[in-house]
């Protein structure tokens, strides 16, 4: 068996036809785009041809977009941006988002604390999933923003975005989504939706690495982080990634009209799985992590007790499949995830879990195998420990 990967929600493949249509765009002499020659024109093109697509695709318009350079840039810019806009509009200094952000999240809350702002981090419950009734009680009168991610990228549960954004635009509060693991997955008609900032990532949508985009709803205020140049409305100074809007813009429209299809695949392969060390191991044997409600699909988090993370993961490294301990910022680590921390979970599910995630190219054969790996591998753990 050829190696397997396992670990889409921390990177995934760029898709052949991305990958195409950024060599075309690398190929051509293109200027830049603030350029008003003919080389600048044409690159000028390119990007507004990128930023309409996308637009298109996700139900917003054109001006409502930029281009980052990721998904923590992008949620960087949406919390330092809208929470300076709010503070210099005198209007409050106080944040509330969830213990189980990205990091991108959590460590801007942690920054913007330094500079003068409270930040109250709600709980969740066992499944993951933050309660409404929370983010209305820890509204005070000088809340600005509420941030809350849709998808969460350890163990996939999907939060009750829509309704804490009604809240939200009831209270007159700023509401960002980190949305950078639904992409693909839940349809988006973002001009539907109450929410004025939406983070992305082109990686997790077998886009390029290195570029991402923000939904900043028309009206909304963001002060910006980067500073030198009127690009992107003046709200991302820097000079534009051509290849990487190209190919995001490829990636958008290949995830959204390819999500049916692309969400049956991942509910596939997961059931294959779980069906799998059902036989295997026992219902028993294993627990899943996560709400079994409101989940990705393509995101299965799964604890074995009885054996140590660092021990399955180096085990199963060894037979070339690709697997994950939490998110990819933290998977040269040991430590326990800050998710399945918040969860509350008991001992022996912290320190035996891990998180497949599949995406483009995995089949349920793979699904079968990786399965019967993790079975002798986690009773061989068991008998020696």
């Amino acid at each position: 068996m050829k190696s397997i990967y396992l670990d889409h929600a921390a990177t995934s493949p760029v898709h052949p036809e991305v990958a195409q249509v950024m060599l075309n765009i690398m190929s051509e002499p293109y200027g830049n785009a603030s350029s008003v020659h003919l080389f600048g024109r044409s690159a000028k093109k390119v990007l507004n041809g990128a930023r309409d697509l996308i637009a298109g695709f996700l139900g917003c318009s054109p001006e409502e977009w930029i281009f980052t350079g990721g998904g923590t840039e992008s949620d960087n810019l949406a919390l330092f941006g809208a929470a300076n806009a709010a503070a210099a509009a005198s209007k409050g200094k106080h944040i509330i988002t969830t213990a189980i952000e990205h990091h991108a999240v959590l460590h801007t809350c942690r920054e913007l604390e330094k500079l003068g702002f409270t930040v109250t981090y709600l709980p969740v419950d066992s499944t993951g999933r933050v309660s409404v009734e929370d983010v209305e009680s820890a509204i005070r009168q000088d809340t600005v923003l509420i941030s809350v991610m849709f998808g969460n990228n350890e163990v996939g549960t999907v939060q009750p975005i829509r309704e804490i954004g009604q809240l939200a635009k009831e209270r007159g509060i700023l509401f960002h989504v980190d949305a950078v693991q639904v992409l693909g997955l839940i349809p988006l008609t973002l001009r539907e939706l109450p929410v004025d900032y939406m983070s992305f990532s082109a990686h997790k949508i077998n886009g390029p690495g290195g570029v991402g985009g923000l939904y900043i709803r028309r009206g909304a205020p963001l002060h910006p982080r980067l500073h030198g140049g009127l690009q992107e409305r003046s709200r991302r100074a820097g000079t534009e990634n051509l290849a990487g809007a190209a190919g995001f813009a490829k990636a958008v429209e290949l995830a959204v009209q390819g999500i049916a299809g692309r969400g049956s695949k991942s509910m596939e392969l997961r059931q294959c799985m779980l069906l799998e060390l059902d036989r295997l191991l026992g219902p028993e044997g294993y627990k899943v992590n996560g709400n079994m409600q409101h989940f990705l699909p393509n995101i299965l988090n799964l604890s074995f007790p009885g054996a140590r993370t660092d021990v399955l993961l180096m085990n199963l490294d060894m037979e070339q499949i690709a697997a994950a301990s939490g998110s990819a910022c933290t998977s040269g680590s040991l430590e326990i995830s800050h998710v399945l921390q918040a969860m509350k979970l008991p001992a022996n599910l912290l320190h035996s879990a891990i998180r497949f995630s599949t995406g483009l190219g995995n089949t349920t054969e793979e699904m079968e195998y990786v399965s019967r790996k993790i079975e002798t591998i986690v009773k061989r753990l068991r008998m020696s420990d």
